[in-house]
């Protein structure tokens, strides 16, 4: 191991530091929160050096290779929205990795994450939520329009093809998820689609569960690889969540 190797014991000082050096202007956090609370949604570049995204990249590809699970579904919950690639669940990350767990306990990550959100931003209640992992490979992969179960979710873009061969995320904030009836074309007609391309190595904040959100279906076989971290609010910790969605896609 060198000097500077990215472990669980040394990641949350990483973080800590490069955080504080990173957003050290109050008024630029403002801005991205204001953003966030707006749209849903803010892109985060410099969230974690590039050392840390490279780690925890490394990470994630090796727990593809060893755990990956294939599903091609449709969910009813999400007005029958599709599902077409591989995924990593929880359980097989928290047994099988320890960067990307350390990285989601990470004190500094989610104290910063409340700064942007104006409200903490707390571990998920249910733990096979915390941390997954999906690969689009094939073309027509797509993770059809959902909403999440928690409130945030931190995704990482581990792979990402150019614009053109698809895979952007396209939102709708500040819509409202009933799982008896999703109305999900409705929101679709009546309200603006944001569209946001990204790029290998970009990480985005997402309010996941008043965000109405999909990837754009891959047009060729090109790969689009994510870490998805999700966080509750404190409404979360009161509610009855169930888990059909997630239940469906990971084992």
């Amino acid at each position: 191991m060198t000097e500077n190797a990215i472990t669980a014991a040394n990641v949350e000082e990483l973080i800590a530091k490069n955080i504080s050096e990173r957003f050290s202007n109050d008024h630029e956090v403002l801005k991205l929160s204001q953003h966030f609370r707006r749209e849903g949604y803010v892109k985060l570049p410099g969230l974690v050096s590039e050392e840390i995204f490279a780690a925890v990249a490394d990470e994630t590809h090796r727990l593809i290779d060893a755990h990956q699970k294939r599903i091609d579904i449709r969910l009813k919950e999400t007005g029958d929205s599709p599902r077409y690639m591989s995924t990593v669940g929880q359980k097989a990350i928290a047994t099988d990795g320890s960067l990307i767990p350390a990285v989601y306990e990470s004190p500094a990550l989610k104290g910063f994450l409340s700064r942007l959100a104006k409200e903490e931003v707390l571990d998920c209640p249910w733990d096979e939520e915390k941390y997954i992992i999906t690969r689009q490979h094939q073309k027509g992969d797509t993770h059809g329009w959902h909403w999440g179960d928690f409130g945030f979710t931190v995704i990482w873009l581990i792979e990402a093809p150019s614009l053109e061969f698809g895979g952007m995320l396209q939102a709708i904030p500040h819509t409202d998820w009933n799982k008896d009836d999703p109305r999900v074309e409705e929101y679709l007609q009546e309200h603006p689609i944001r569209s946001y391309g990204h790029a290998k190595g970009d990480l985005y904040f997402l309010r996941s569960d008043t965000t109405l959100h999909r990837t754009v279906p891959l047009n060729a076989d090109k790969t689009r690889i994510i870490l998805n971290t999700c966080w509750a609010s404190n409404a979360d910790l009161s509610k009855t969540a169930t888990h059909e969605t997630m239940n469906a896609m990971f084992d």
